[in-house]
């Protein structure tokens, strides 16, 4: 896709460390403009409210912002909505579009992610062809997917050594990163943590902290 240069997009997600999943909000392009600027390294919106024209005009202004702080802008599910915007990532779910039909929509140069479950689905997702990295969870119950069980940490310790670029997600937050990093994770994707602080900046600092730590 015009815009878009893979090499760097990938080599910027292998350097990732804090993922920020984020909803739609009133104050979006401050908010994430604060977040990245605490250490964020990945924005991605996720707003399963949103009609593809209301996304478009979310990301519309958060893709300036990201552009500025040398952040990578992800996608959530849509893999028009990805092309239309030319973002860096797309992210699938398990239940989304097949990673084959998504990378004939968006082209080449985008990174595709997938969401993992369980050790089956994280083994398939570690080397599946179209798919660049890959997320592992959730560590801990979350509101965001509600009914959806845990696999805990043990799903983290099983991906521990996986060289394809994964992030552990699931409610994670300042009081237990340091349970998640023992486990093996180098990345982390998080919500509340940042989205519910009263100072996001501050918020990704602490977190971005711990994670530059591991050796």
């Amino acid at each position: 896709m015009p815009g878009l240069d893979g090499n760097l997009i990938r080599q910027r997600l292998a350097d990732a460390k804090l993922y920020l999943c984020t909803p739609n909000r009133p104050d979006l392009a401050e908010f994430v403009d604060a977040a990245l600027a605490g250490g964020v390294d990945v924005v991605q919106l996720r707003d399963k409210g949103l009609e593809a024209r209301q996304e478009i005009a979310a990301l519309e202004k958060i893709a300036g912002v990201c552009e500025d702080h040398g952040a990578l802008l992800a996608v959530n599910d849509r893999a028009d909505v990805a092309y239309a915007v030319k973002a860096d990532v797309l992210h699938l779910g398990q239940d989304d579009l097949p990673v084959a039909i998504a990378r004939h929509v968006v082209g080449d140069e985008m990174v595709i992610g997938r969401s993992t479950h369980d050790v089956e689905q994280m083994r398939a997702a570690s080397t599946q062809h179209g798919a660049d990295y890959f997320c592992t969870g959730p560590c801990w119950p979350t509101p965001t997917k509600p009914g959806r069980p845990a696999p805990g940490l043990d799903l983290v310790r099983a991906t521990k050594g996986c060289i394809r670029p994964w992030f552990a997600i699931g409610g994670i937050d300042h009081g237990n990163i340091g349970q998640v990093i023992e486990a093996g994770a180098t990345r982390v994707v998080v919500v509340r943590a940042i989205t519910e602080a009263d100072d996001p900046k501050a918020a990704a600092e602490l977190l971005k902290f711990e994670l530059n730590r591991v050796r």
